[in-house]
């Protein structure tokens, strides 16, 4: 279970893309703490300066200020790098229907960049960042992969080229890429401003803030929310499998199931307030229903998560508490 026992060649670099962000940070840290040296890449369009605040200063750690779409740039970063994990993106459905060609520049440019440069400089595993989006509308539950339907928005499509490029670059080159379809990740550190913010993290603020959250649609939407440690795991144990798994994209998630209504009450419960949310209207592009089938992880990764819902969300809470 989880991932602090897993061992990797004493003087294993690791190149971490949008280390500055959410996700990013918290792999930037959780190596780190294991012992091994870092490298981060973030232009900071998403990513913060405040997210590295508790490790900016470990003599392990370096941070490039720059952009995944500037190929030199990419070149630079990934020499002497053992291990790549690519979380330098743009998130957010609405938004990608808003800046599709900013989606297409950063998301599928900036990410053929990052595996052009670790293909060049010999970088041993290519982990990137997917999304569970790229299910599309297929109906189906839960969400297997080989079985996807029509996308819904530009961000979904520019993770499913990612995939595509992925496939490519070890069929073509040889180089093993691993995609992480990530689940509706939550945790320390996630963002709870802005209009495009994650729905755990606004909610929590606003309930401590003394106002009314507004839930897109009727609540009844389920989401596979996906603790931020399950997440390391994930993407660590990819770096360890074996060359048959890459080329390959998994599900990372819990393989639960939670309904948005249900986590809003659970959250003013957990915080003691009693307020009943405002209900706005469906939000462009989005799935309905999502749940992981994470059998395929498990299998070839080993992937073996240990953070229910109930016991991230806990965490999480305390983590807001203490830091908003």
């Amino acid at each position: 279970m989880g991932y602090k026992h897993l061992k990797f060649p004493e003087n294993s670099v690791f190149l971490v893309t949008g280390g500055a962000g959410f996700i990013g940070s918290n792999l930037c840290e959780a190596i780190l703490d294991m012992g091994y040296t870092v490298r981060c890449l973030d232009n900071l369009s998403t990513g913060k300066r405040t997210n590295m605040d508790g490790f900016i200063d470990n003599p392990r750690f370096t941070f490039i200020e720059g952009d995944i779409r500037d190929l030199d740039t990419c070149m630079k970063a990934c020499e002497g790098a053992d291990f790549v994990l690519n979380q330098a993106a743009w998130g957010s459905v609405p938004r990608s229907i808003e800046m599709p060609l900013l989606y297409e520049d950063i998301n599928i440019g900036g990410t053929l960049n990052m595996m052009e440069a670790a293909r060049q400089q010999g970088v041993k595993k290519f982990v990137y960042a997917s999304s569970s989006s790229v299910y599309g509308d297929e109906p189906n539950l839960p969400k297997k992969e080989g079985r996807e339907g029509n996308l819904l928005s530009p961000y979904a499509l520019t993770k499913r080229v990612d995939e595509e490029y992925g496939k490519l670059y070890k069929k073509l080159y040889g180089l093993d890429t691993y995609g992480m379809r990530y689940f509706n990740v939550f945790g320390r550190r996630q963002d709870p401003d802005g209009a495009y913010a994650a729905v755990i993290p606004k909610f929590i603020k606003q309930l401590l803030k003394g106002e009314v959250p507004t839930i897109n649609g009727d609540g009844k939407q389920s989401r596979d929310f996906t603790y931020i440690e399950n997440v390391i795991e994930a993407n660590l144990k990819a770096c360890l499998a074996s060359s048959e798994a890459a080329g390959e994209a998994f599900n990372v998630a819990y393989g639960g199931r939670e309904y948005l209504i249900d986590i809003y009450y659970g959250l003013t419960k957990a915080l003691g307030k009693n307020v009943e949310p405002n209900f706005g209207p469906d939000r462009a592009g989005d799935i309905k229903h999502s749940n992981a089938d994470i059998s395929k992880a498990k299998e070839l990764l080993g992937y073996d998560p240990e953070f229910s819902f109930e016991r991230g969300i806990a965490l999480a809470i305390e983590w807001y508490k203490e830091n908003l």
